[in-house]
């Protein structure tokens, strides 16, 4: 009886592990923002995919914004940390994201997107 308790247990515990993780990022993705570039500036996901991006500056404070999306986030300096955001490509098509952060002269060019095919 003892070991039919432990597996009743350890079979309820794996399925709210499951259950925590339904949006666990199925990769991460590292993105480098330095004046006035995102590095990569193109990503590709496949539908429903789930990817966590990494981003980091090489220099001052960046803005990282999807428009139409809940995705809008200060990247720290460089040295002050890293910033993590989940993404969902919940449908098709291009997402863009860019710089919501005044960095300089070039400010405006500092774009990339998500294209989810």
């Amino acid at each position: 009886m003892r070991n039919f308790s432990l597996c009743l247990v350890g079979l309820l515990c794996a399925g709210a592990f499951a259950e925590e993780n339904k949006d666990a990022p199925a990769r991460t993705i590292a993105i480098t923002a330095e004046r006035f570039v995102f590095t990569p500036s193109k990503i590709r996901m496949k539908q429903g995919e789930v990817v966590e991006f990494i981003l980091t500056s090489e220099d001052t404070e960046h803005g990282f914004l999807v428009p139409g999306t809940s995705i809008h986030a200060i990247i720290p300096p460089r040295g002050k940390g890293e910033l993590r955001v989940k993404f969902v490509a919940n449908r098709k098509g291009e997402f863009f994201f860019e710089c919501s952060r005044a960095c300089g002269a070039g400010h405006n060019l500092m774009r990339g997107s998500i294209v989810v095919r």
